[in-house]
């Protein structure tokens, strides 16, 4: 089966007496019957955190507010009638009901919205992902054999594509002495001799953390622990220079983490011909003086809200 990749954002809201907002799988789904938080795929170009907004609307008929970033994961959900081995990022918000009136969806991939009381969540099947987030044992799901009414025949990827979405993991990283970690952006790549965070996009079937202990190992030759979320953006651009030297309608979602590097080591690039040449401590009182990508001021007021 061939490598196939998603993002998509959802939303954790419960009432007064504490149930749980889930909607159920149609027929329409590769997995009928399942239960999800509310939300699903993000469009081209579409911020994450609008995309839940979104979902909950057409899936729920609530209006919903995002109040914060709870979680991040990733897992790989074989389809053999698709011929996927489905990769999708998931990004988990905590919202806020502002108004609606609570309804099914009309047609599409769910076809039921219910308050579900914490003493019956454990009887339903629930995707991986939800019961993980609601600290619930978790099985995989079952999927269809065949692909759902209507759906198209898979298609082979096309040789060329006109747009594509990428998830990526960074890290705002200091050490003991609070000096923070970059990298610097080589020639040849968008942004070239700006001073980045460490991080980048993340492999098939790979944990956001995971991907960023690995970039900051093989940017900056150092060993760091992973912590708290700090933001998730999206950046999108119809026009970018694909890696292959053609257009592309390109969106970038990016996930924003704090790194501790306890022991601090002379910084060393060791990857080989990326998009990195060099990388450095600096104390955070220089970091005004340097060109800087706007990632790295992102993660600063980021880091500054979450010390507050």
């Amino acid at each position: 089966m061939r490598d196939a990749r998603r993002i998509a954002a959802y939303g954790v809201l419960t009432d007064a007496a504490g149930r749980v907002l889930l909607t159920r799988s149609s027929a329409l789904s590769d997995v009928p019957g399942t239960w999800y938080l509310p939300g699903g795929g993000v469009e081209q170009g579409e911020p994450p955190a609008d995309a839940v907004i979104r979902e909950f609307a057409e899936e729920t008929g609530l209006a919903v507010a995002v109040d914060g970033l709870r979680a991040v994961t990733a897992d790989v959900l074989a389809i053999p009638a698709r011929d996927q081995l489905l990769h999708t990022d998931r990004i988990l918000y905590d919202v806020r009901l502002l108004g609606g009136d609570l309804r099914d969806e009309p047609v599409g991939t769910t076809d039921l919205a219910r308050w579900v009381p914490r003493t019956e969540l454990a009887g339903l099947p629930l995707m991986p992902f939800v019961a993980d987030t609601l600290g619930l044992p978790s099985t995989p799901p079952r999927v269809r054999a065949d692909l759902p009414p209507g759906a198209p025949a898979p298609a082979p990827p096309p040789v060329r594509p006109t747009s594509g979405q990428r998830f990526a993991a960074y890290g705002y990283a200091t050490d003991p002495d609070g000096r923070v970690l970059l990298s610097r952006i080589a020639p040849g790549y968008p942004g070239a001799g700006r001073w980045h965070l460490p991080g980048g996009g993340t492999d098939h079937g790979e944990q956001p953390a995971a991907a960023l202990a690995r970039e900051l190992t093989e940017e900056t030759g150092q060993r760091g622990t992973v912590g708290a979320l700090l933001d998730v953006s999206s950046e999108h651009d119809p026009n970018a220079l694909g890696p292959e030297g053609y257009p592309i309608d390109w969106h970038a979602v990016r996930v924003l983490y704090r790194v501790i590097v306890r022991e601090p080591s002379v910084p060393t690039v060791t990857e080989v011909g990326g998009s990195t040449d060099a990388a450095a401590w600096f104390p955070a009182d220089r970091l005004v003086d340097l060109p800087v990508t706007g990632a790295v001021q992102a993660a600063l007021h980021a880091a500054v809200r979450r010390d507050r």
